[in-house]
């Protein structure tokens, strides 16, 4: 399995709603201690989980699917997993589904066009702003102060999810991990 944590690199974007499945990978890379790969030819970080890959696309959200679709090939992956943020969802909220639509998301659009749409989602809400068109400058921005409180444990969450998910169905680990929001 493929598990893919959607984010954009550099210092700039490391602690914004946009990467926060950059940060779940990093959660997975930490608690396994999985091994990196060279990744010069995947436009990203990758590394090894038992039998499985984390991929941290290099190539700015728009662009994911690039990065995704070159690994897929090269190691024959079926199954991807495709871990993000969701303005549809409020904050802490954690759904699951394969397929469907990107709802504007620049990564989820690249990817289907490189792809397909059939793939497993881990939805992770981080709210919507005031207005429609702030949504950019919303997601490149850091959590705010309250949010950042429970950011870890929302970030640990997704991480159980993803790992309860390499060994059971997407609708058990719907049952078991899917969650409405969280207050801080």
């Amino acid at each position: 399995m493929l598990i893919v944590g959607l984010g954009n690199p550099g210092p700039d974007y490391e602690k914004t709603r946009h990467n926060i499945g950059f940060m779940v990978i990093d959660e997975l890379i930490s608690r396994h201690n999985a091994t990196k790969l060279s990744s010069s030819n995947f436009e990203g970080e990758l590394y090894k989980l038992k039998n499985h890959f984390l991929l941290k696309p290099l190539t700015y959200m728009n662009l994911s699917g690039n990065s995704v679709v070159k690994v897929k090939n090269f190691y024959k992956i079926e199954d991807v997993v495709v871990i993000h943020d969701d303005l549809d969802l409020p904050f802490g909220a954690l759904r699951f589904k394969k397929g469907g639509g990107h709802g504007g998301h620049n990564g989820l659009k690249s990817i289907d066009a490189m792809i397909g749409k059939e793939y497993i989602r881990i939805r992770m809400g981080i709210g919507k702003p005031e207005h429609k068109g702030e949504v950019a400058s919303y997601v490149l921005s850091p959590f705010s102060k309250e949010n950042e409180k429970c950011l870890e444990q929302i970030i640990n969450d997704a991480a159980d999810a993803t790992e309860y998910l390499l060994g059971h169905s997407l609708e058990q680990t719907r049952c078991k991990y899917s969650k409405k929001g969280m207050q801080c």
